[in-house]
């Protein structure tokens, strides 16, 4: 007949240290989770701005395009009369 132990291979406060240290390390995870949650939001951010101001330099360039065109056209209506 074999007998079975059912002590822990370690002493009941080494088990408390090891689950001490686990848990410092999963807040620590969870502190570097949410910091790199934070910077993806604010790199998403960032480029909602850039793209807002690209779009507002768009329109600015597109509406001194289109004085220039009616510039243009303007100056051929009065040549052709």
């Amino acid at each position: 007949m074999t007998l079975i132990s059912t002590a822990t291979p370690y002493p009941s406060g080494a088990v408390r240290d090891r689950e001490a240290r686990l848990t410092r390390g999963h807040g620590m995870l969870l502190m570097n989770e949410a910091l790199a949650r934070s910077r993806q939001q604010e790199a998403e951010q960032a480029a909602r701005d850039h793209a807002l101001a690209r779009q507002f330099v768009a329109g600015r360039t597109w509406a001194r395009l289109a004085a220039f065109a009616q510039r243009r056209a303007d100056r051929a209506r009065r040549a052709v009369r």
